[in-house]
C-alpha cells in the first residue's frame, strides 16, 4: 500500500510543479553563496537565506500537499472503501504518513543532486551539513502535521485553505505577534513568551535546533545563553529529540482518532 501511495503522489501535477521549483530556488541560492563569498563556518546572509528557503518553502509544499492528499480521499469516498476492508485507521494513517516522507525525501535528494551538479560547472560545490539534517526535521515533522490537517479537512479545497493559513501562523503571524507585543511589554516577559513560542512554533523549533547543533548561538544573542547551554548538553540533546518526536507522534494520534470519530459518523 506504500507502493502504490507513493506512485499516486509522484504522479500528482502538484508534486512535479514543487520540484521543479524547489530545485530551481534551492540551486538558485546555494550557487550565489558558492560564487559571491569563499567557503566558511559562519552564519552568512547567504546562509541566513538558504536555511530560510528550507524552513519556508518546504513546510509550505507539505502542509498543502499532504493535507489535499488526505482530504481528497474522503472527498472521492475511496477512505470510505478503504474502510470496507480489515484496515485499521491507525495503519492507514501511518501508511500516509510514510508515503509522504518517502516522497519528500525523494524529491530533497533529487534537489540536492541537481544543485551538486549545477555546481559541478563552477569548480565544484559543497551542500552544508545543516540542510541535510534541517530537511529531514522538516520532513518528519510538518508531514505529520499535514495528516492532521488533513483529517480535519473535508475537502481538498479546504485542506488547501487550512494548510495555507498554518502555513501563514507558524512562518509569519507569530513573529509579528511577537514583535507586536515586544512594544508594550518588559524585555523579561517577551523573553519567556519567545521561549514559550520556540517550543510551541514547529518552524521556531527547528530554526533553533540548527542554532545549537551548529553551534552558533551566538546569533541568538545573551538573552538565551542559558537556553542555549541547556540543549548543548547531552540532557538537552534528548529533550530535543522527545519534543520533536511529540510532534510528529501527537500529530499523527490526533489524526487517527478524527478519522476514526468521523468514520463511524458516516
Amino acid at each position: 500500500m506504500i507502493v502504490l501511495e507513493c506512485k499516486q503522489l509522484l504522479r500528482s501535477r502538484w508534486i512535479q510543479i514543487v520540484t521543479l521549483l524547489f530545485a530551481i530556488v534551492f540551486s538558485a541560492i546555494l550557487m550565489i553563496q558558492h560564487l559571491a563569498l569563499p567557503s566558511t563556518t559562519s552564519f552568512t546572509r547567504q546562509t541566513a537565506s538558504l536555511l530560510n528557503i528550507l524552513l519556508f518553502l518546504l513546510p509550505l509544499f507539505m502542509l498543502t500537499i499532504g493535507s489535499m492528499n488526505i482530504a481528497s480521499d474522503k472527498e472521492t469516498g475511496w477512505l470510505g472503501l478503504l474502510s470496507t476492508y480489515p484496515l485499521s485507521m491507525g495503519r492507514f494513517v501511518l501508511t500516509k504518513y510514510i508515503a509522504l516522507c518517502l516522497v519528500f525525501t525523494g524529491i530533497s535528494v533529487f534537489v540536492f543532486a541537481v544543485a551538486l551538479f549545477a555546481g559541478s560547472f563552477f569548480g565544484g560545490l559543497k551542500l552544508p551539513w545543516f540542510a541535510v539534517i534541517i530537511t529531514m526535521l522538516i520532513i518528519l515533522i510538518f508531514n505529520a502535521i499535514s495528516v492532521l490537517l488533513g483529517a480535519i479537512a473535508k475537502t481538498r479545497l479546504h485542506a488547501l485553505a487550512i494548510g495555507l493559513g498554518v502555513w501563514s501562523v507558524v512562518s509569519l503571524l507569530i513573529s509579528y505577534m511577537m514583535m507586536a507585543i515586544g512594544t508594550v511589554s518588559s524585555e523579561a516577559l517577551l523573553k519567556q513568551l519567545v521561549i514559550v513560542m520556540i517550543h510551541l512554533n514547529p518552524l521556531e523549533w527547528i530554526r533553533y535546533g540548527y542554532f545549537v547543533f551548529s553551534e552558533q548561538t551566538a546569533v541568538l544573542g545573551p538573552a538565551f545563553y542559558g537556553m542555549s547551554m541547556f540543549y548543548s548538553s547531552p540532557p538537552g540533546f534528548v529533550i530535543f529529540g522527545v519534543v520533536s518526536l511529540l510532534w510528529v507522534a501527537l500529530s499523527l494520534m490526533m489524526a487517527t482518532l478524527l478519522l476514526k470519530v468521523r468514520g463511524k459518523r458516516l
